[in-house]
């Protein structure tokens, strides 16, 4: 059984009216895309999965005032080990305040200090961008006295991260505020009821019937991300897979048709509890995205080190051209095993997420 995403996303319960200085605060985490990325954006569905082990936090210090003038923002970010916070940049700081104002009917001049501290690291398709867009929002919000429902909140998430990739599809914005893995379609996200190590029960996970789904909570698998430790570009990626389009329609039709199949394919397998099949359709999934030219050479390396280690399947991770690989392993010591021998095939990083009786999660 599947549920929507519908929950009210509570930014903060304070009265209308906020006061000189009143803080807010704000949280998400980053993301990973399990199979669907690229060809999402031409309508293909997607399914990805939440990265609790990376957190972000906003704090909002809003003053508002109704004199004369420009809005007064600085939104700064800190990385894990960062000697100090960098600000945004200002074009993304104003669009993004600009757009928190529109929506939420203020008219008020702003002056506004966010501080965001952010785990995921930078340009590895694990969703900073919108994780830390989703935290300022909620900040912002919450100082200022506003509650928000989910659909405005991933609406002010998504223009930021239009404004950062050009052309963007949506799911980072749904999932980096997700308790559960989920199904995206159709602009639709959908959250499965899987557990997931790090976030406890996800919401409606015991509701419904899932007898026409099997066992809900059969899907006992550890997920592994590695860090290639190269920067990717989201942005250009997009771009690159474009121009292939433009200039071959039949790659388009055939890649979009053949990444659909596999999602669809491999969220009946997730809900069946078919690790190896699932698996089997993220490895293929790769191989589509290596062909479009998204892949490199040492994401490739990392993937074969994945399914040497035994594996069920492996492929890169979001954008590409550099970024991170995810790999899907049927238990604790299999997972281990991955992890060991993709830190021996260069990873800088790796976090595992363990989903089904393998993640602890409240009764």
């Amino acid at each position: 059984m599947m549920s929507r995403i519908n929950a009210i996303a509570t930014a903060g319960s304070g009265p209308a009216g906020a006061e000189s200085g009143q803080v807010g605060r704000g949280r998400s985490h980053g993301k990973a895309i399990l199979l669907g990325e690229h060809a999402v954006v031409y309508g293909a569905p997607a399914l990805a999965i939440p990265l609790p082990q990376l957190p972000v936090t906003a704090t909002a210090t809003m003053v508002r005032g109704s004199g004369a003038g420009h809005d007064e923002i600085n939104i700064a970010i800190a990385w894990p080990g960062s000697a100090s916070a960098l600000p945004l940049p200002l074009e993304y700081q104003r669009h993004l305040v600009s757009t928190f104002k529109r929506e939420t009917g203020l008219t008020d001049r702003l002056r506004v200090e966010v501080l965001i501290e952010c785990a995921v690291p930078r340009g590895r398709g694990l969703g900073s961008s919108a994780a830390y867009a989703r935290a300022s929002v909620l900040a912002l919000a919450d100082a200022a006295g506003h509650r928000l429902d989910a659909e405005r909140v991933f609406e002010l998430v998504q223009a930021s991260e239009t404004l950062a990739h050009g052309r963007a599809s949506g799911v980072d914005a749904r999932a980096t505020g997700a308790a559960a893995p989920i199904y995206f379609t159709s602009g639709t996200a959908w959250e499965l009821p899987i557990a997931i190590g790090g976030i406890g029960d996800p919401a409606g996970a015991r509701g419904g019937d899932p007898a026409d789904r099997g066992d809900v909570w059969a899907f006992d698998a550890v997920f592994v991300v590695a860090d290639s430790g190269v920067s990717g570009s989201t942005k250009e990626a997009v771009s690159l897979v474009r121009r292939r389009f433009e200039r071959d329609r039949a790659m388009r039709e055939s890649f979009v048709g053949g990444v659909s199949d596999l999602t669809r394919a491999a969220l009946e397998n997730l809900l069946r509890g078919r690790v190896g099949d699932f698996g089997a359709c993220m490895t293929e999934n790769h191989r589509l995205l290596r062909d479009v030219g998204v892949s490199t050479d040492r994401i490739d390396a990392l993937v074969r080190a994945a399914l040497v280690a035994g594996a069920s399947g492996a492929k890169i991770s979001g954008g590409g051209l550099g970024g991170c690989v995810i790999a899907v392993a049927d238990g604790l010591p299999r997972a281990g095993e991955v992890v060991r021998h993709l830190r021996e095939a260069g990873a800088d990083n790796t976090w595992t997420v363990p989903t089904g009786r393998f993640a602890p999660h409240a009764p």
